[in-house]
């Protein structure tokens, strides 16, 4: 599976420098609101738009940049989003933890050199079939793959995020924290996908997961959703639509001292894209007036 006017970029959605990984005994976050762009899925990926397009979009629509996928075509995504003051905030590729198969697609190399000093993260979902999900028999190979990855990444001051999907070798956040926590380098952090967890545990446990995930937590991503699936149809929707209180969980991930990047995931949607990527922004806009207030009341005087 495979983003305000300037107004608002300016007030509350900076394109700041993503923070390291925060812990949980950190203080609710305070000031601007995280930095809000779109993964590839929500901006015409599957329309096959241009680049240029998407840019052009995601800047008329005041979204601070994008994730796209794969490692072809780089640095063409680069200069398109370049051309638009906007920035990438992570690159989605994989890594597959099978013997028979390639670790990771070489042309990742020319990649980190190209992303050199761009605080872009390597966004990496972790492949396997001969182990089922959430299975560790492959976690040794993981761990190796992941280290070479971190270290390439380390040299062009670039970070790793592992990117929990379901079905994949990876696919819950416990598992994404496991090999983190065994990997160990500084670089290497996890990410909360909204839809697979509410696919995975219908919404139960979220505040245990956040607070488990969060001494190594680098991404998040959102969108609208019911709390109960079992489609993606119902598990991704634009935001704002749902049952899901995406409200309350971006006040506990604020709770919880989380600064970060927070990404808009939008695979499958059907219907207008520029439509759908205005009301979400509509509804970030309201989330993050709503939690400016909210701070600012409990704010000592």
């Amino acid at each position: 599976m495979r983003p305000t006017l300037f107004i608002l970029a300016a007030a509350i959605l900076p394109a700041a420098p993503q923070s390291q990984p925060t812990t949980s005994s950190q203080p609710a976050a305070r000031g601007p609101m995280n930095p809000f762009f779109a993964l590839a899925t929500a901006t015409g990926e599957a329309e096959h738009a241009s680049y240029e397009t998407q840019a052009k979009l995601m800047r008329e629509l005041g979204l601070a940049g994008w994730a796209p996928s794969g490692v072809q075509n780089v640095p063409e995504m680069l200069k398109a989003l370049d051309d638009q003051g906007l920035k990438m905030f992570a690159l989605y590729v994989g890594i597959n933890v099978d013997p028979d198969q390639p670790p990771y697609d070489p042309k990742l190399k020319d990649v980190v050199h190209a992303l050199e000093g761009r605080d872009t993260i390597l966004w990496l979902h972790v492949l396997s079939k001969k182990y089922k999900p959430s299975a560790t028999g492959g976690d040794d190979r993981a761990v190796t793959i992941i280290r070479e990855i971190a270290d390439l990444a380390a040299k062009a001051h670039l970070r790793v995020a592992l990117y929990p999907h379901v079905g994949f070798y990876v696919a819950r956040v416990e598992d994404a924290v496991r090999l983190a926590r065994k990997v160990q380098r500084p670089n290497v952090g996890v990410t909360f996908n909204l839809c697979h967890w509410l696919s995975l545990d219908h919404g139960q446990n979220m505040e245990p997961l956040l607070r488990l995930a969060m001494p190594h937590l680098m991404l998040v991503t959102i969108n609208g959703a019911d709390s109960e699936g079992p489609g993606w149809d119902r598990l991704i929707q634009v935001l704002g639509r749902g049952d899901f209180d995406v409200y309350g969980f971006l006040k506990t991930l604020r709770k919880l001292g989380y600064t970060g990047p927070v990404g808009l995931q939008g695979y499958g949607l059907k219907g207008d894209v520029h439509e759908n990527l205005k009301a979400s922004m509509n509804a970030w806009r309201t989330y993050a007036a709503r939690l400016a207030a909210e701070e600012s009341s409990l704010a000592p005087p």
